[in-house]
C-alpha cells in the first residue's frame, strides 16, 4: 500500500475528529519516514511524537525532530545582555523540561524513542530565532511524512502535540499531498523543513544538543527492547488526563498492562480462597496493579455487578490510587476531607442507593483511612447490599484498635495489601487482621523482586554510632521502667499498658535522634557532596498508626532534619531541600521533578516518606538515619529506595546502627547496664543481617557483626524473647 490509498481528509479537528486513530495511525503504518516541527522541547511533546508511530518503527523508518527551547524572560535576558553563554542557558531550559514519567504507560512510550536514538533513528534538533544578536523563540509547527513510493503527506496548524492538544484543546490542523494539486505547497513544506534542519533558514539557528540525547537515555531507557505494540493501546491514553481515558465504567485490564506470572497466581489463588485473602508483595512490585486485575476478575465472575471499596493511609496514596483506577476503566469517587471531589459526600450516597436498587450495578470509591473512619461513611457501607469487595492497601495499620472496629463484617469479598501483614509486637492486632482476611495468597519478598529485576539490586553499608553518656543514661531508665509495666497475660503473650507504649516511644525517640549520627553524616558525606539523588533520612520515632497525623512531625524530628539541611546546606554547600508532610501534592511534585533531574537539586532531607508510601524512583543513594527495629518499617523503607528508574543500576545504603554503648568501652560497665541494653545491641544486629543477606555486598557487615557479638556476649544464633522485642 502507498499513501495514495488512504482517504484523507483536507483538515483534522480534534473535538470532531479522532486525530490519532483517523491521521497519524495509518498515514504512520505506510510512512518510512517523519519529519516534525513542534513548538517547545517537552517530556510531553516526547510522548506525543509517539503517537502512531509503530507502523513506520516497523517499516524501518526514521524521525526528525526540531524544537524551540522554553526560555523564561530572565533567560533571554541573560544571553540578550551577554551574562551567560547562549548554548549553557538553553541546556539547562532543554533539561528542566525532561520530566518523571507517570505510570509505566508513559515509561513504555519514553523507553522506545530512548532505543529509537539509541539506534540512531530519532535525531533531534533545538531551534531558536537568532536575530542582530538577539535571541527569541521557534514556533513552527509542521509535519512531513513520506512513503516507499515517494509520495509526500505535508500537514500544519495549530496543534502543539502537547499533553491537551488531542482533546482537551480545540485545535486543527491542514493536510496536503503530493498526487493532488497540493503539490507545489508540500513542496514548499519539505523546502522549509529541510532549510532549518541543514541550518540555512535565515535567522534561525537549528542546532544539536548531544547532552540532550545522553540525558533522554540515562533518564528514561529501560531495556534495549523497541516495543511496536504501543498503538493497541487505547490510543488516547498518552495525550490526555487519566480522567479521559475510559469511555465504558467497570473494571477492565488495560492492554498496555501485562500481569506477570506471580501475579496470576495470587489472583488465581485468591479466586480459590473464594475472593478473600491477603497479597502480601513486596514495595515496587505491582500491589496495585495485582490488586486491580483481581478485582476485573471479581467483576467478570459476578456478572459486572460489583462495589468497590478501596482505602490507602494517606491522600497523596489516593491519589496515585486514582490514577490506576481509572485506567483500570473505573471512575472513582474520590473521598476525603481536601478531595478534588467537593460533593464526594452526596455522590457516596448516591452510589450506594443506585447500587441496592440495581439501578446501576458498579461503583468505586476509594478512600482515606481516615475518611473511611468516620461515621458518615460508616454508616453508608453498613447499607450496601450484594456484591461488595474491600481492598485495604498497607492492611497492617487495621490491626490497630480503632480502625480493625471499621472492618465491616458483612462484606463478602476482601483483600489486604502488605508487605508487612505481621504487626511488630502486636499479636492481637495481627490475629484481627488474619481473622478478617484469612490467609496470604502470596509472598513475594524483596529478594523475589531484586532476582526477577521488579526492583533494583543494592550494596548495604551499616554505620556504626553510639548513644552518649546522657543518652545512654535516659534510655537505661526507660528501659528499667517499661521493663516493670510489660506483663504477660494468662497465655504467656506479652502485654503493653498505654503507659508502656509511651515509654517506649520514647526510648525509640532517643535511638532515632542520637546525636552521633549528626557528626557521622557530615563525616560520610564529605565524599558524596558532588553528587546527586542522594536521600538522607531523618526521624526521632518510629511508626505508630494511632500516634501519626500528617503534616505533623514531632519536635524532635524537626530539630534533627533542620540541623542536617543545614549542615548539607551552608557547611557542605550541596542543594539540598526538605520534604516532609508539610509540602502539598504540587510542592512534593515539583521537588521530585527537580530531584530526579540532579542539576537544581542533589538532596533531599526527609522524614516519613518511606513508611507513608511516597514513590521517588530515582533515589540512588541513602542515608538511613532513622534506625528502627521494626521489620515493618526497615522493610518498607529499603523497598522503596530500590525502585527502578532510568539510569538506576543499583542503589547504595548507609544504615546507621545504634548502638547503647561504644563497642571499645561495653568492657568499662557493669553486668546491670549491658543487660538492660543488650536486647537493642540483638535487634540492630538481626536488622544488619536482614539487609546484609539480599545485598550485592552480603559479606562486608560480617566483621562488625561479629564485634558487636563478641563485645555484648551475643551468641550466634540471635533469638529474641518476647519481652526482648520490648525491653
Amino acid at each position: 500500500m502507498s499513501f495514495q490509498t488512504l482517504e484523507l481528509k483536507p483538515e483534522y479537528r480534534s473535538r470532531l475528529d479522532n486525530v490519532i486513530r483517523d491521521f497519524y495511525i495509518p498515514v504512520l503504518k505506510e510512512a518510512n519516514t517523519y519529519k516534525r516541527a513542534v513548538g517547545f522541547f517537552s517530556s510531553s511533546a516526547l510522548l506525543s511524537l509517539t503517537a502512531g508511530i509503530c507502523g513506520l518503527i516497523e517499516n524501518g523508518g526514521s524521525i526528525q525532530m526540531i524544537a524551540s527551547p522554553r526560555l523564561s524572560p530572565e533567560d533571554i535576558d541573560a544571553i540578550n545582555d551577554g551574562i551567560r553563554r547562549r548554548d549553557e542557558v538553553i541546556k539547562e531550559a532543554l533539561l528542566r523540561e525532561l520530566r518523571e514519567p507517570k505510570g509505566r504507560f508513559e515509561e513504555a512510550r519514553l523507553n522506545l524513542l530512548s532505543n529509537l536514538i539509541a539506534a540512531g533513528r530519532l535525531e533531534i534538533k533545538i531551534a531558536f530565532l537568532d536575530d542582530d544578536n538577539t535571541i527569541g523563540l521557534f514556533h513552527e509547527k509542521l509535519g512531513i511524512m513520506s512513503d516507499n513510493d515517494g509520495n509526500v503527506i505535508a500537514f500544519s496548524g495549530s496543534m502543539n502535540e502537547s499533553l491537551n492538544a488531542f482533546t482537551s484543546n480545540y485545535e486543527a490542523i491542514d493536510v496536503f499531498t503530493s498526487w493532488t494539486q497540493d503539490a507545489e505547497r508540500v513542496y514548499m513544506k519539505q523546502a522549509a523543513f529541510n532549510a532549518m534542519w541543514e541550518d540555512y533558514e535565515p535567522s534561525i539557528k537549528v542546532l544539536e544538543f548531544p547532552d540532550i540525547n545522553e540525558e533522554i537515555l540515562r533518564r528514561y531507557r529501560i531495556d534495549d527492547r523497541i516495543n511496536t505494540k504501543l498503538d493497541d493501546e487505547p490510543s488516547v491514553n498518552d495525550l490526555t488526563t487519566m480522567d479521559n481515558l475510559v469511555a465504558q465504567v467497570g473494571p477492565m485490564i488495560p492492554v498496555h498492562v501485562h500481569m506477570r506470572d506471580y501475579q496470576m497466581e495470587a489472583i488465581n489463588e485468591w479466586a480459590k480462597r473464594d475472593y478473600v485473602g491477603i497479597f502480601d508483595m513486596a514495595t515496587g512490585t505491582g500491589k496495585t496493579y495485582t490488586a486491580l486485575a483481581a478485582t476485573t476478575r471479581l467483576y467478570e465472575d459476578k456478572n459486572q455487578n460489583l462495589a468497590v471499596i478501596i482505602i490507602c493511609p494517606y491522600q497523596h496514596l489516593v491519589e496515585q490510587w486514582k490514577e490506576d483506577i481509572v485506567a483500570f476503566g473505573m471512575k472513582p469517587i474520590v473521598c476525603y476531607s481536601a478531595s478534588s471531589q467537593k460533593n464526594w459526600r452526596e455522590r457516596l450516597k448516591t452510589a450506594v442507593t443506585s447500587f441496592n436498587l440495581g439501578i446501576q450495578n458498579h461503583f468505586c470509591m476509594v478512600s482515606t483511612n481516615a475518611t473511611f473512619s468516620i461515621d458518615y461513611v460508616q454508616d453508608l457501607v453498613s447499607k450496601l447490599n450484594g456484591n461488595i469487595l474491600l481492598i485495604i492497601d498497607e492492611a497492617h495499620n487495621f490491626g490497630a484498635e480503632n480502625l480493625s472496629k471499621t472492618l465491616l463484617p458483612h462484606i463478602p469479598y476482601r483483600l489486604a495489601l502488605s508487605a508487612t501483614i505481621d504487626r511488630h509486637g502486636d499479636p492481637e492486632g495481627t490475629k484481627k487482621l488474619y481473622d478478617y482476611f484469612g490467609e496470604k495468597c502470596i509472598e513475594y519478598t524483596l529478594k523475589d523482586a531484586i532476582d526477577n529485576d521488579m526492583l533494583t539490586p543494592y550494596y548495604y553499608h551499616p554505620v556504626p554510632v553510639s548513644l552518649n553518656e546522657e543518652e545512654l543514661g535516659r534510655y537505661h531508665d526507660l528501659s528499667i521502667k517499661i521493663r516493670k509495666n510489660v506483663h504477660a497475660d494468662k497465655d504467656g503473650n506479652i502485654r503493653l499498658s498505654e503507659y508502656a507504649k509511651m515509654l517506649l516511644i520514647k526510648r525509640a525517640r532517643i535511638v532515632a535522634g542520637a546525636s552521633e549520627k549528626i557528626s557521622t553524616l557530615r563525616r560520610l558525606m564529605e565524599d558524596f557532596k558532588h553528587d546527586n539523588q542522594i536521600l538522607v533520612y531523618c526521624g526521632a520515632t518510629t511508626m505508630h498508626d494511632v500516634d501519626y497525623q500528617e503534616g505533623k512531625p514531632p519536635i524532635d524530628e524537626a530539630r534533627q532534619i533542620d540541623i542536617v539541611a543545614e549542615m548539607l546546606g551552608n557547611e557542605l554547600d550541596m542543594r539540598v531541600t526538605k520534604f516532609t508532610s508539610e509540602e502539598n501534592a504540587d510542592e512534593r511534585e515539583r521537588i521530585k521533578a527537580d530531584f530526579a533531574e540532579g542539576i537544581h537539586l542533589q538532596a533531599l532531607v526527609a522524614i516519613r516518606c518511606l513508611d507513608e508510601g511516597v514513590n521517588i524512583p530515582s533515589i540512588k543513594t541513602a542515608f538511613i538515619m532513622a534506625s528502627s527495629t521494626n521489620p515493618k518499617e526497615y522493610v518498607q523503607r529499603r523497598g522503596r529506595v530500590l525502585r527502578k528508574f532510568p539510569g538506576k543500576h543499583h542503589a547504595v545504603i548507609f544504615d546507621f546502627i545504634t548502638l547503647p554503648i561504644p563497642l571499645d568501652q561495653v568492657c568499662d560497665y557493669d553486668s546491670d547496664i549491658i543487660d538492660s541494653v543488650q536486647s537493642l545491641a540483638k535487634r540492630e544486629i538481626i536488622r544488619m543481617k536482614d539487609f546484609a543477606t539480599i545485598a550485592e555486598n552480603p559479606f562486608d557487615s560480617d566483621s562488625l557483626i561479629a564485634d558487636i557479638q563478641r563485645s555484648y556476649d551475643i551468641r550466634n544464633d540471635i533469638t529474641l524473647t518476647e519481652e526482648e522485642e520490648y525491653v
